[in-house]
């Protein structure tokens, strides 16, 4: 039997997770047909069949359920082998999570920091939602999570950095006049910020509190799609001013709402794990990212 490659372990448990073979690709950045092939390759060595399609999604069999916890215990180990043998430097792979905002506007410039530093350094990052993302890294499954701030009391077991402070902004078609908002309210449809998503909820708050009547006709979760809609004069809209990069070529109309709350996006981590000394280095990675993005930022 040759020796078992553990990313081939780590392709069954992603392809489990995502129930698909052309999901755990996208995920793991490999094409359809080498994500079938480190499948295959399982197989033999194990000598069973671990997965079977089921119309356009795949299952474990009876044999890969028997297999993926197991599975999972071991990369978590060998995870653990790697940061313990470090003798407390950063070292070995860490698991993170990232908003779609945070994905292309913090994390890029964090790794690039890290990575210098680090060069040995190893990434997953998994896209979500701030409420999945926070779930996942209280369940062990993420070493840090870049995320919206959540409105209640995080739990003791975690610590929090804020990197960047986000005030709402009214966004609507270029040439319409925002100066009296009622009267803009009253004659334009509204595009709204998922209220799912923490984020929306600060938006859900400050309507709320103002006392706007909208006239509400499509709800979002993607940030960069509402300012797109806005572009196309679908309607106005109310989101926190995310990072860079917003997409390009729009011509709208960007106004600060003094009176709305702030959107915290920051990273989280647990205080204590194996990999405590890399998801260190990843905070004051985001320490100097926010330095950067906040002239004056002294910490929070």
């Amino acid at each position: 039997m040759q020796r078992m490659d553990t990313r081939f372990l780590e392709t069954f448990i992603m392809v489990c997770d995502c129930g698909s073979i052309a999901g755990a690709a996208r995920r793991l950045n490999l094409t359809s047909a080498a994500l079938s092939q480190r499948l295959r390759a399982l197989e033999d060595d194990l000598g069973h069949q671990l997965i079977v399609r089921a119309g356009r999604t795949v299952q474990p069999t009876e044999e890969g359920l028997a297999i993926l916890e197991p599975a999972r215990s071991l990369i978590e180990f060998t995870r653990d082998l790697r940061a313990i043998a470090a003798n407390g430097a950063p070292a070995g792979q860490l698991r993170l999570g990232a908003t779609a905002t945070a994905m292309t506007g913090i994390l890029p410039g964090v790794i690039a920091n890290l990575s210098t530093a680090y060069p040995d350094l190893e990434y997953f990052v998994r896209p979500g939602s701030s409420v999945d993302l926070y779930d996942r890294l209280l369940e062990g499954e993420l070493d840090a999570a870049i995320i919206v701030k959540p409105s209640f009391a995080l739990p003791k077991s975690v610590d929090w950095l804020t990197i960047r402070n986000e005030p709402l902004v009214l966004l609507a078609p270029h040439g319409v006049a925002t100066d009296d908002l009622p009267a803009l309210f009253a004659r334009m449809r509204f595009i709204r910020y998922d209220r799912n998503q923490w984020g929306g909820q600060i938006v859900d708050s400050f309507l709320r509190s103002s006392g706007l009547v909208v006239h509400e006709w499509l709800e979002l979760d993607a940030l960069d799609a509402i300012a797109t809609m806005v572009d196309r004069g679908l309607g106005i809209a109310i989101v926190p001013d995310w990072g860079t990069p917003w997409p390009e070529g729009l011509r709208l109309s960007k106004t600060r709402l003094s009176d709305g709350e702030l959107r915290k996006t920051g990273v989280m981590w647990p205080r204590t794990g194996m990999r405590h000394a890399a998801v260190m280095a990843l905070v004051t990675s985001c320490t100097h990212f926010a330095r950067l993005d906040r002239p004056g930022f002294a910490g929070e």
